[in-house]
């Protein structure tokens, strides 16, 4: 058997040779400084310094040497492959610095301009007008009572004088939950909640009472099954009618702006003796000579009406358990929904309850 052959050139193996080296190399560090971006740099680092590139290829041949060749021409492939990687590295920091600046300038976002994006929604308008309704009589020292819109046929019609015969214990009139033997309703009014707070409460009472009611009333332009009603309620010693028409003027005031007055027609309620009709003076013409008669808001009557007021019913506050002898006040009621109509110009009452967001944004976020 023959020992190892001492006298093998490695010269022979033609990977190996140092001219071949240098050529590897030098044609990889020119393909790195040509790279013109990141993506290119990576091709090339696959072609030139990845496990099928010439410079790998060409290590694995130093195997096929004898041990005395192979030092001399690992160090030459080590070399060459090393220059590459640091070629590599260089590059690279520079391509992704340049990278970088193209970022900032190319994808620089101005925020000063409107936000593209799909709009949160808005309060609607009913909601604020509450509010807003609800704070005028705070500010008053007044106080802001609830109740439940599912009531009690007592509370919404016995406690309120409003007898076993009267039409608006019908059908025609009031939404009866089933089975009718419990006697319950979607309160017609929000005055079932001054029932409960005579009920609970000792006088003096200074309440105002927000919220929904439900009647059997056709959708059209100006009527709808569900709508909102506010009604205040004022029970204390000496109260007289001369403080509801004080309250109703700095309301109206509130919410129509100054100079708008009202004035009370003799009317009839079940639950206040007297009661009277409340009327607002026009807030487009305001009643003046020469533009009454051409105002398309109050069609020539200089008035527009609003709502129901009186004085409380004696027999409601013992239904309530008040002492009428010592007591005396007052109630009234408007629909906030037509409010807003007047306040705003808003012809079509269904414009409320269509949900178009469009209708509640053009309110902003105060009424």
């Amino acid at each position: 058997m023959s020992g190892p052959n001492t006298d093998y050139d490695p010269v022979q193996v033609t990977p190996l040779a140092a001219a071949e080296v240098e050529a590897m190399r030098d044609a990889a560090l020119a393909a790195i400084a040509a790279a013109g971006d990141l993506d290119q740099l990576k091709q090339v680092r696959l072609e030139h310094a990845g496990d099928r590139s010439p410079l790998a290829l060409a290590n694995r041949e130093i195997g096929a040497l004898p041990p005395a060749a192979r030092k001399e021409a690992g160090q030459r492939v080590g070399q060459a492959r090393g220059a590459v990687n640091q070629a590599l590295a260089e590059r690279t920091a520079i391509l992704e610095a340049e990278h970088e600046e193209r970022m900032l300038v190319e994808e620089t976002v101005d925020v000063t301009l409107p936000v593209d994006r799909t709009p949160r929604g808005a309060r609607h308008p009913i909601t604020m007008g509450s509010e807003l309704i609800a704070d005028v009589f705070v500010a008053m020292g007044w106080e802001v009572a609830e109740g439940p819109v599912i009531e009690a046929e007592w509370l919404n019609f016995d406690a309120l004088n409003l007898g076993p015969d009267h039409p608006a214990r019908t059908m025609q009139d009031t939404f009866w939950t089933e089975p009718a033997e419990q006697h319950v309703v979607l309160r017609t009014h929000t005055s079932p909640v001054q029932a409960r707070t005579m009920l609970t409460r000792t006088p003096p009472i200074y309440v105002v009472c927000p919220g929904r009611v439900f009647r059997t009333d056709e959708y059209d332009a100006t009527h709808s099954p569900m709508f909102h009603q506010v009604e205040g309620l004022v029970v204390d010693e000496g109260i007289t009618m001369a403080h509801l028409k004080g309250s109703l003027d700095h309301f109206a005031a509130a919410m129509f702006g100054e100079g708008i007055d009202t004035r009370f027609r003799p009317s009839y309620f079940p639950f206040t003796e007297p009661s009277a009709e409340v009327d607002l003076r026009c807030f487009v013409c305001r009643g003046a000579a020469g533009a009454v008669e051409t105002c398309r808001t109050c069609k020539g009557e200089g008035w527009i009406e609003w709502g129901g007021c009186g004085v409380v019913n004696p027999r409601v506050l013992v239904a309530c358990g008040i002492d009428p002898e010592r007591y005396t006040g007052f109630a009234f009621g408007m629909g906030i929904d037509r409010t807003l109509m007047f306040r705003h110009g808003i012809t079509d009452l269904r414009a409320f309850f269509e949900g178009d967001v469009r209708f509640s944004s053009a309110f902003g976020s105060e009424l």
